[in-house]
């Protein structure tokens, strides 16, 4: 599993948002974007770390920044997340985890002590020019969110 470092290129990607749109990373081509890699919708871990960036959605537009999170699930389930939480930024279904591959946020990790296969829970903050600014693998949920902010200077 190839991991992303600062100055790479972020790879491409265009995938569904919880309403079946295409969202492309090019469309935020200009501006810093985050995107979030995360195993599933309302788990505790995948809630807390949701709900973080959605509390400081404020400050990272004040950076100019927007937030994408992307997990393997489906547009049903994103949309009853985003319902529960009040969450207001795009989630976005890589169904097949190409695009988390791609990233190198999907691959073998130890769970519980245990070797599996599955979503690597991973940030990445992308640069206007679509470079990796910062990578982040294997991430705890919660006050992740701060990290990410704190690094993009808010």
């Amino acid at each position: 599993m190839a991991k992303l470092a600062p100055g790479d290129r972020a790879p491409a990607f265009t995938l569904p948002d919880q309403d079946g749109a295409p969202v492309a990373l090019d469309d935020f081509a200009g501006g810093p974007v985050v995107v979030y890699f995360y195993p599933a919708d309302d788990t505790p871990g995948c809630t807390k770390e949701a709900c973080q960036f959605n509390d400081n959605l404020q400050a990272f537009s004040r950076g100019g920044a927007a937030v994408l999170g992307i997990s393997p699930d489906g547009a049903e389930k994103h949309r009853a997340f985003r319902q529960k939480y009040g969450l207001t930024f795009p989630l976005l279904t890589d169904a097949d985890r190409s695009v988390m591959a791609a990233y190198g946020a999907y691959g073998e990790k130890t769970l519980y002590g245990k070797k599996t296969v599955g979503v690597i829970r991973s940030t990445f903050l992308v640069g206007p020019d679509g470079s990796v600014q910062r990578a982040w693998y294997n991430v705890r949920a919660d006050g992740h969110a701060a990290k990410v902010l704190a690094e993009l200077g808010g």
